[in-house]
């Protein structure tokens, strides 16, 4: 019972989903925004050809409109006066030199700005204001108002002032209208936009044509680039102009700019650092998907390269034989309320082609008729072990007292061996440097989505990671439902250890660390039960992704240590920490990411990546299926298990490191069997023991 207490909860934490439910929409929102601003979202990026004039009564050639209700007036400057007019910005680059030029030659201009430059670039605007200029609205995002939705154009004017509020303190009631330049241009769809604009009580500037003289009094229209700033600086220049003034200071009128109330202040800023942040999180989000992309490519092509590395070693011609292990072995078998599939278990291992065996069953404490069962066999070489319940590693403990074998295999009480599974899994101790051996674990349950899923998850991620981790010599787990260990080095390192809830990433660990290695066995085929539910196969996940946490953390200072214990810490441990912690912690943010791009962004190049990146699983996927002798045909459930299996697994790592992060211990999920373990094996030929053995 000591090993449940340790690991006991009585009520889970929930917060973090809470947080994460809040998170997420505000990701999302942040997104939209972002992507309103650059037009992905409610775009409107171009004018509409025009379809009909301005008024006649506008249509005079005067720059500046005044519009009330049907009524339009319009003025122009007086001669011998220039109105300089900057379009867009603030340009962190050539603004500053904008201004340094009109205070060289004590000229005054009107600079329309976009409301989310200047949310951006609040310094300049204070600067523009604080050196006597007039600031105008050049909308937020510079989008066509003519061709933008009514909730856009809306948003496109009040975000401005809210921004321009923000940033230096004012409202401005100057404006004007993006893709024009003079009066008649603001025809079609922009002159509706431009009446609705005059009724929020705008002043429209528009541009005198260039074939008037500036000796006549013009406004002139520049942008905020190399090109303006040389365009403005030879009219500067002009000597047939006495004055540079503003827009108001050219028609005589007050200035259109006021001080913003403290209201607006506050949202001013609060909009700045929302645009801000949305920026920020953007920019960095899409190197994140980018990078995330990368490693995961590059993951599964260095997997494949390893497994290809794996499989000729292993079959290099010329390469020495290792005598034949024949030595008597162990198999202990935990077993709590396993009546389902023990006696299934327990047969396949009685069948075995290694006839040496000391099967131990440790009934840990069930409430069915698990030990009844294993009682009825009538075989010598099985011993049946009653005890209190206390947990895995405790019966494993118990059944290590009961060993007489130097070699000990433990299992699952749901796994069922194939004849020569149990050879071929002792055979790597012919090396004495070799303390324990994992074996080639199968799913059984297999007919259903969710049993096809861990399929190929089974053989695609735990078997052909097993390959890579054996050449790279940082095998981080023996599998629970088939490892082989000297007994020798399990008493050297303590036995089974209940630290943790994984207890064989724990085991595992701990022997690299004593000096052992551990290698994978690929032909020692076994067959397991996996979750039927998702209810299940997160109980279960959750169990081994917050126990393999506890083992990392439990054997860190193996990062620092010298010689194969170092070795395993800095690849193991660094391999574990980046793939199935620290990429599926981000991994909600991503598929937000990358919704919004198939959505608003480019959709084409956002389906190119992923179908790309499905192509390269897939051939991955049929590598590892051919590895294995399994049939191709199971790789249709692959793009499904994206959307939702993908989903959960990296849920449950974050419900894990949010447990671990609190401290909170977690109890021994135990999975409903069903004793279909051997479901494959009664419905489907298996490959031979020579077919597995001639890769």
């Amino acid at each position: 019972m000591a090993g449940q207490r340790r690991h006991a909860l009585h009520r889970p934490p929930r917060w973090h989903w809470l947080l994460l439910l809040l998170i997420l929409p505000v990701v999302a929102s942040s997104l939209l925004f972002e992507g309103w601003t650059t037009h992905e979202v409610d775009g409107a990026r171009t004018k509409r050809a025009c379809t009909s004039p301005i008024p006649k009564s506008a249509d005079n050639g005067d720059p500046v409109l005044h519009v009330t209700g049907g009524k339009v007036e319009t003025a122009s400057i007086p001669a011998r006066t220039a109105v300089l007019t900057f379009d867009g910005g603030p340009d962190p680059v050539w603004t500053p030199r904008l201004l340094d030029l009109l205070r060289e030659h004590h000229a005054q201009a009107t600079f329309f700005l976009y409301g989310t430059q200047a949310a951006r670039y609040p310094a300049l605007v204070r600067r523009i204001r604080d050196e006597g200029h007039e600031i105008g609205s050049y909308t937020y995002t510079g989008g066509d108002l003519g061709t933008a939705s009514p909730t856009r154009s809306r948003l496109e004017l009040s975000l401005t002032q809210t921004a321009l509020a923000g940033a230096a303190d004012i409202n401005t009631r100057l404006l004007r209208l993006p893709h024009t330049t003079a009066a008649d241009t603001m025809c079609g769809p922009e002159w509706s936009a431009a009446r609705r604009a005059a009724d929020q009580g705008y002043l429209l500037v528009a541009a005198t044509h260039r074939s008037r003289k500036p000796s006549q009094g013009v406004v002139r229209q520049y942008s905020n680039t190399g090109l303006g700033y040389d365009e403005a600086k030879k009219l500067l220049g002009n000597r047939n102009v006495d004055r540079f003034t503003t827009v108001t200071g050219g028609l005589g009128q007050p200035s259109l700019s006021t001080s913003a109330s403290s209201a607006e202040r506050v949202q001013g800023w609060g909009l700045i650092w929302t645009q801000a942040i949305g920026h920020a999180f953007a920019r960095s989000m899409t190197w994140a998907l980018g990078i995330a992309g990368v490693l995961g490519m590059l993951r599964l092509v260095l997997v494949a390269l390893l497994a290809r590395v794996h499989v000729r070693r292993r079959h290099q011609p010329g390469a020495p034989r290792q005598r034949e292990v024949t030595e008597p072995v162990t198999v202990l078998v935990p077993a709590y309320n396993e009546e389902a599939g023990i006696a299934a278990t327990v047969h396949s291992l009685l069948a075995s082609t290694h006839p040496h065996l000391q099967i131990v069953v440790i009934d840990d404490g069930s409430t069915d008729g698990t030990a009844d069962i294993v009682s009825r066999i009538s075989d010598p070489r099985v011993t049946v072990v009653r005890r209190p319940n206390s947990g895995k590693p405790g019966a494993l403990s118990a059944g290590l007292d009961y060993a007489r074998c130097p070699i000990v295999v433990m299992i699952d009480a749901d796994t069922v061996f194939e004849p020569d599974a149990l050879y071929r899994l002792i055979q790597p101790l012919a090396d004495p440097t070799v303390g324990a051996v994992s074996g080639n674990t199968k799913v059984g349950n297999r007919r259903r989505l969710l049993g096809r899923w861990q399929h190929l998850e089974y053989v695609l991620g735990f078997n052909l990671d097993r390959r890579m981790f054996e050449v790279l010599e940082c095998m981080p787990t023996v599998p629970g439902a088939i490892g082989a260990f000297r007994r020798d080095a399990l008493k050297a390192i303590g036995g089974v250890s209940d630290d943790t809830l994984a207890e064989d990433t724990d085991l595992t660990m701990a022997l690299w660390r004593a000096g052992w290695r551990v290698v994978y066995e690929e032909t020692a085929v076994a067959w397991t039960e996996v979750p039927g539910t998702l209810r299940q196969l997160w109980r279960q996940r959750y169990r081994w992704c917050y126990g393999t946490l506890q083992a990392m953390w439990k054997h860190r200072h193996a990062l620092v240590e010298a010689g194969s214990a170092g070795r395993f810490g800095r690849r193991a441990l660094t391999y574990l920490a980046l793939f199935q912690v620290v990429l599926p912690l981000f991994a909600p943010v991503v598929d937000v990411f990358a919704l919004y791009g198939v959505c608003f962004g480019d959709t084409g190049q956002a389906l190119g990546v992923w179908l790309g990146f499905l192509a390269i699983q897939l051939v991955t996927a049929g590598y590892a299926l051919r590895l294995d002798h399994e049939k191709l045909r199971a790789l249709w459930a692959l793009p499904l298990q994206l959307f939702v299996y993908r989903q959960l697994l990296y849920l449950v790592v974050i419900q894990s490191v949010v447990t671990a992060l609190l401290g909170s211990p977690l109890k021994w999920h135990r999975m409903h069997r069903s004793g279909t373990a051997d479901q494959h094996l009664l419905n489907e030929p298996v490959p031979s023991p020579s077919s597995l053995s001639s890769k």
